[in-house]
């Protein structure tokens, strides 16, 4: 199971006209932000979750049901409300309420299980299966992979000049695998994980998906216990490096994208940026370099 080119343009022609064409900031001489945090329902999993139930076609009367940290649960809610259908959404009990407080409001119906996200995706599946309705998993499905690679082909019209790597930051996969198909080999992607999340890291170390550990200040959003295998073998196929942070680095860098630009993000999304910040990640001498801003779900209180 994977995903091509053909797939994220297919998915482009899809959405079309559903999801916002979020913008580029200039951010110095060599760096850009790509702003999907403005995107609908605030991250890029709206993209994918447009085009997983789109792409399904005649939906069952018990609708869509997903499972999620925060971000893919407030994609599905607000997707099936975009397109007049329910949506059942298991987050675990440790989901920020900012995040469950917005599922209610985009129509949802919320269901709060476990300590971790691999304990709701258990449960959703279960309910799927006894219900009928569609399960749209958060990221290891090819049309939520084809739907977030749209974001890649953005890039490429957003930026003609050119630019040669991008830094996408990984929970279970579904980013980074949509950006890989959309832009690998003539652009470079690279993997930003927490060291206390690295589900993508390990897969590309052990030569296979495996179960990690997950904690620390970004697990909400970068939480996965395993990185998906569309993920994995998409990588491994492209040679993707994964560059590992520590939480005090995550924490520096979203302070420094709201100190230096007025950028309001979730921990997860900053982990990109502290690749660059941290020292993680020290690009070449003119090399050009996109960070990809994936969600802003966070409570900005402690930004004042």
């Amino acid at each position: 199971m994977t995903v091509t080119i053909d797939d994220v343009r297919a998915a482009a022609r899809r959405i079309e006209g559903r999801v916002r064409h979020t913008p580029v900031m200039p951010a110095g001489d060599g760096l850009w932000f790509k702003l999907e945090q403005t995107q609908h329902a605030g991250s890029f999993k709206t993209r994918g979750m447009l085009n997983r139930i789109l792409a399904a076609g005649e939906l069952p009367a018990a609708g869509i049901v997903a499972a999620s940290g925060g971000n893919a649960g407030l994609a599905a809610a607000y997707a099936a409300r975009e397109l007049g259908v329910a949506a059942e959404v298991f987050v675990p009990e440790t989901a920020p309420r900012v995040k469950v407080a917005k599922l209610g409001k985009l129509g949802a119906r919320v269901v709060q299980v476990g300590a971790e996200y691999a304990e709701a995706y258990a449960a959703a599946v279960v309910h799927a299966t006894s219900s009928g309705a569609l399960f749209c998993h958060a990221y290891d499905d090819p049309d939520m992979v084809a739907g977030n690679g749209t974001l890649g082909l953005e890039l490429l019209t957003q930026l003609p000049a050119g630019f040669d790597t991008v830094l996408v930051a990984v929970g279970g996969g579904g980013l980074i695998a949509g950006v890989i198909a959309a832009l690998h080999p003539a652009v470079r992607v690279v993997a930003v994980e927490p060291a206390t999340a690295a589900a993508l890291h390990e897969a590309l170390r052990a030569g296979a998906p495996v179960d990690v550990p997950v904690a620390g200040v970004a697990a909400d959003s970068l939480g996965a216990r395993r990185a998906g295998r569309i993920a994995y073998d998409l990588a491994s196929a492209a040679g993707t490096p994964s560059v590992l942070i520590d939480d005090r680095a995550i924490v520096d860098a979203r302070r420094l994208l709201w100190d230096d630009y007025r950028l309001a993000v979730e921990h997860g999304t900053a982990a990109a940026y502290a690749a660059l910040t941290s020292g993680a990640y020290k690009p070449s001498p003119g090399e050009r370099v996109v960070v990809l801003l994936c969600g802003a779900n966070t409570n900005p209180s402690d930004l004042a």
